[in-house]
């Protein structure tokens, strides 16, 4: 479909498209399945810090409202497209699914690099991009939250934007928000967390223990820093890591504390003491057991597939691998994949836990936040498990399966409005 057209997109239709075969979906019903409800694309004039005013081109799409309000990220990005952002909402549909969450997918961005505006004019590019998109947002309506290139800070100028526009504070109307307004414990963390969690039940169901693993983690923004030190905390030995500008590696592995402290005060791994350079591409091919990719899309191609080292592949980062590397992978079948719609789960879980909170003005502990998350992570990976091996089909298309499956029975639920 033109209007979506672009690479990530065509990857989640063609993704869609196995799981539909496999699940037997009418072609009359498969349309209505794949695209979105509603796409909105926005200019967004900024007045810059020199006086000059820019305009940047900012895009939100929903994908069903079968289930619910929609739910997903707000990503600032140079390269954000409105097929990109169309293609992660159909993702996140799946994934809300899968993991029982009463929501839709949803997704946006601006095309922006945020590391180029100074904090004032993010200030207000976030302020007028949540004006253009306000009636296309709300808590029972659509709740963003953040992504790559956004963060706490950002959800605070969206929600005090829609707060001044509603005349009271609505808490509810954007999550990964800062604690004290209304944000939740743990909700930084979860993605991580989580990624972490499953990471640590494949190598169970593999044999592997942790005090004799290896990962490599692809990424060092929240996701696979938090990834990276969580597996550390299990045992797991960090041999490489990576951000935009590079990575490093050390094959008796990182210390991860220490390296926690350099990012800290550099802003980049590059450069941490007792560690060498090594390009992406060479970090994709270290042996080791334990694969993260954390950083954009289509990371994993059917080039670079066949020449992984790795015993399990945790897609912290949304559609890393292609539809030709699943092909290559499965022909392996010696990767333990657990895909993205699952593996990177925790956060729109632990997002779901702060919009209840918010609706209720009840907050909980994060112990008691990490302990319902990982309850939800336990049974959807159990039940991605036991379908994978009972269908003898791969991780991803059970896990498509139990989400696409959701969303379809909704909508047969429901009908189709006159």
């Amino acid at each position: 479909m033109d209007l979506y057209e672009h690479p990530t997109f065509a990857m989640a239709a063609r993704q869609f498209d196995l799981v539909a075969d496999h699940l037997g979906i009418p072609e009359q019903d498969r349309d209505r399945l794949k695209y979105p409800k509603r796409a909105l694309a926005v200019s967004i004039p900024v007045r810059m810090d020199d006086g000059a005013t820019r305009v940047f081109f900012g895009y939100r799409v929903q994908h069903h409202l079968s289930l619910g309000p929609t739910k997903g990220g707000i990503r600032y990005h140079p390269d954000v497209t409105l097929g990109e952002v169309a293609a992660l909402s159909m993702w996140m549909s799946w994934k809300c699914a899968l993991t029982g969450l009463p929501y839709g997918g949803a997704k946006g961005g601006v095309a922006v690099d945020p590391r180029k505006l100074s904090p004032g004019e993010l200030e207000r590019l976030t302020r007028r991009f949540t004006q253009e998109i306000i009636s296309f947002i709300g808590p029972q309506v659509d709740i963003p939250a953040p992504d790559v290139g956004t963060n706490e800070q950002t959800m605070a100028w969206m929600m005090d934007t829609y707060s001044v526009h509603a005349g009271v504070s609505v808490p509810g109307v954007v999550t990964g928000k800062p604690v004290h307004l209304g944000g939740s414990l743990g909700r930084r963390e979860a993605t991580g967390r989580g990624v972490a969690y499953l990471v640590g039940r494949a190598m169970d169901t593999l044999g592997i223990a942790a005090q004799e693993a290896t990962a490599v983690v692809q990424g060092f923004g929240n996701v696979g820093s938090v990834t990276a030190y969580s597996l550390a905390q299990q045992g797991v030995r960090i041999l490489a890591v990576s951000d935009v500008g590079g990575g490093i590696y050390n094959p008796e592995g990182l210390d991860t504390r220490a390296l926690e402290k350099w990012v800290t005060s550099h802003g980049t791994p590059i450069g941490f003491p007792g560690s060498q350079p090594i390009s992406n591409d060479d970090l994709l091919r270290l042996k080791c057991d334990v694969l993260v990719p954390a950083a954009l899309e289509r990371q994993i191609t059917g080039e670079n597939a066949g020449l992984l080292q790795c015993r399990i592949l945790a897609e912290a980062a949304n559609g890393p691998t292609t539809p030709a590397a699943d092909e290559i992978l499965d022909r392996r079948g010696d990767i333990f994949v657990i895909p993205d719609v699952l593996c990177n789960a925790g956060g729109v879980v632990v997002s779901y836990f702060e919009w209840v909170q918010d609706l209720q003005s009840f907050f909980w502990s994060e112990q008691e936040v990490v302990d319902k998350l990982f309850r939800i992570l336990e049974g959807a990976f159990v039940q991605v498990l036991q379908q994978s091996r009972r269908g003898q089909i791969s991780m991803r298309l059970a896990a498509l399966s139990v989400g696409v499956k959701r969303v379809w029975d909704a909508k047969k639920s429901r009908g189709l409005f006159p």
